[in-house]
């Protein structure tokens, strides 16, 4: 299983708006974090894990253009407001058939694409929000050569596989529908979360001993609907996972001064366009 963290920044992303610290000033590419998202890949199948508003950018930067399905935490905008981009994984994944040149659509040419329905799984209640955000999905394209997210949206209630990969999905408290992920293949563990404030004691169970864990740490002060550092570091020594990497950080730090305090331990924060092998 191969990881690629596409953001590993909060809501507002850094460099945020408008800001002049010493974070978003920062000359260090690791401190430009984009929205929270992951590219996947475990043989010859690739997916993400959310879809954030960043997203086109991130899959040019990392040359990404295979993706098989997706995977969704939580329908909150700096999750899924890349989602319109799937289309484009529609059209790649497609047909090319032939057409006559003057049907409506075809715009003179002898073919067009015939866009393949993306898998998404996602809690039941991210599915509804998402239809209600985006109200055009469907499970076809356009009519007359339009283009949208072909979507077939499937609970994420019971395990499922995606290719060599045994995939569950992990509610956590977040004051919103939420979950994570724990992914497994040939004894590997990989755990996923990049949003929560509580974690429960049977997700943690799921959790324990991964290989790599992955969980969201805001920042060093508290916060109502994320981990801050003390607590996030109480969750990861309780599923003592061989590795740990923080995300969905804000600006209160530079990567370098994560690594100054998490020194000592077998956490560091993650950075965008880092690649790993599970």
């Amino acid at each position: 299983m191969r990881i690629t963290f596409l953001g590993t920044g909060t809501s507002v992303g850094v460099p945020q708006i408008g800001c002049t610290c010493p974070t978003c000033t920062s000359s260090d590419q690791r401190d430009k974090r984009r929205r929270c998202g992951l590219y996947v890949r475990a043989g010859d199948i690739a997916f993400l894990v959310d879809t954030p508003p960043e997203l086109r950018l991130a899959c040019i930067e990392n040359k990404i253009s295979k993706v098989d399905a997706v995977l969704l935490t939580h329908a909150h905008m700096d999750h899924v407001a890349g989602f319109d981009d799937i289309r484009r994984f529609n059209t790649i994944n497609g047909e090319i058939v032939p057409c006559d040149p003057a049907s409506p659509g075809a715009n003179g040419r002898v073919f067009r694409v015939v866009g393949k329905t993306m898998p998404c799984y996602a809690l039941p209640e991210t599915i509804a929000q998402m239809h209600s955000i985006f109200p055009y999905i469907g499970t076809r394209g356009g009519e007359m050569g339009l283009f949208r997210p072909q979507i077939e949206f499937i609970a994420n209630t019971a395990p499922f596989t995606i290719g060599p990969l045994s995939i569950k999905a992990l509610r956590v408290e977040h004051s919103f529908p939420c979950c994570g992920y724990v992914m497994r293949e040939g004894g590997r563990k990989f755990g996923y979360i990049s949003d929560c404030h509580m974690i429960a004691d049977d997700a943690l169970a799921e959790l324990e001993g991964a290989d790599l864990m992955v969980l969201n740490c805001l920042r060093e002060r508290e916060h109502p609907t994320h981990l801050s550092l003390v607590r996030a570091k109480e969750y990861l020594a309780r599923i003592n996972a061989k590795k740990n990497l923080l995300v969905h950080m804000c600006h209160d730090f530079t990567h370098a001064q994560w690594l100054e305090k998490l020194a000592g331990t077998n956490i560091s924060p993650a950075y965008d366009n880092l690649e790993l092998e599970v």
